[in-house]
């Protein structure tokens, strides 16, 4: 009897062990991440990952297994994540051949799912944030011949919404690059000017060189897309992926302002992508990320996809980010399993 009751005890410590392990209870006030990239093993790039409540959604590009557009993950502590289905049923009027960078806005308990349709900005709108959405039948930029990667970023000084997105440039450096405009209330219609936030200003931002485009060859095009912004210390960092998303030289860099509207300015990518990049037998072109405050409430995790080994496959994955003396940088960014002990403090 007596070790019939050590055994149950020692099982109760055990299970207490392990919630604590699996809580990420580290002592001190710190927590243990433990997670494997990539996160999924199906098709997932662009990744946008959105708190709703105690739950984290992700979306993003590629065909889900149930047929519709855009998978959709759901996890409950951030690290293990769960296929519920598709956002979007393919349209049929338009028919659109391309559906590409799935973000999600929530405002007044409606969620907005802004993508690029056939290379120019939908939206989609739905009650709940695993979908399904219904396409609004907006064009957001219909004048514009490319438009694509929006991200909605509501501004906490001011309270309003701005859109971010990528689009042409024929002058300088000319190629894909950076832009906003203000969000009207119903958070599908531009107002006021769009205004230029990043230019492409370095050869590792080349996407093509020779490109034949907008019926001339262009020596270089060069490609800055999929902004992800986000207001911290007093400031504005706009995180954008440069390059060629099918390469090895596809990455994360981070232009800072100290207004919504800028200047913004990335003084540490200038020889190559300063967040994160590939690196040789840990990760392939990883890039076009969404940035969100990890589980401890104040270590910021950058969501990105990188290739597969056989370069197959986009799919997402995720590192915690430390702020150093040269900007924000992907902490011990890799494949395969992870353990980090949060929060990560600066860097220096």
């Amino acid at each position: 009897m007596r070790y019939v009751l050590w055994m149950v005890f020692a099982i109760v410590l055990a299970g207490l062990g392990a919630r604590a392990r699996a809580d990420g209870e580290g002592g001190s006030g710190s927590m243990v991440l433990t997670y494997e990239n990539p996160l999924w093993s199906g098709y997932l790039a662009d990744p946008f990952v959105l708190k709703v409540g105690d739950e984290y959604y992700a979306y993003g590009t590629g065909k889900a297994p149930d047929g519709r557009q855009f998978p959709v993950l759901r996890s409950r502590n951030f690290t293990d994540w769960e296929f519920v289905g598709g956002a979007l049923a393919a349209l049929s009027d338009p028919k659109l051949k391309d559906y590409w960078a799935p973000e999600v806005a929530e405002r007044d308990g409606k969620f907005y799912l802004y993508y690029a349709g056939d290379m120019k900005m939908r939206v989609a709108v739905a009650d709940n944030p695993a979908g399904p959405f219904r396409d609004s039948g907006t064009w957001m930029f219909p004048d514009l011949p490319f438009s694509i990667d929006g991200h909605a970023f509501c501004d906490p000084v001011s309270g309003e919404w701005y859109f971010y997105f990528a689009k042409d440039f024929f002058d300088q450096r000319p190629g894909t690059a950076l832009a906003m405009v203000r969000l009207a209330d119903d958070m599908m219609t531009p107002v006021g000017p769009v205004t230029t936030v990043l230019r492409a200003f370095a050869d590792w931002q080349i996407y093509e060189r020779n490109r034949p485009l907008y019926d001339q060859t262009w020596d270089a095009w060069h490609t800055i897309e999929g902004p992800a912004v986000i207001h911290k210390d007093g400031r504005y960092w706009c995180f954008y992926s440069g390059g060629n998303w099918q390469t090895p030289g596809y990455g994360v860099g981070c232009a800072v302002a100290e207004d919504l509207r800028g200047p913004y300015v990335d003084a540490h990518s200038e020889e190559s992508a300063g967040v994160l990049k590939s690196i040789a037998g840990k990760l392939i072109g990883p890039g076009h990320c969404s940035v969100i405050l990890g589980p401890d409430g104040k270590t910021y995790f950058i969501v990105y996809h990188s290739w597969n080994e056989a370069r197959s496959a986009r799919q997402m994955c995720m590192d915690p980010l430390v702020w150093t003396d040269e900007g924000p940088k992907a902490y011990r960014p890799s494949r395969g399993r992870k353990e980090v002990t949060l929060p990560l403090g600066e860097q220096r």
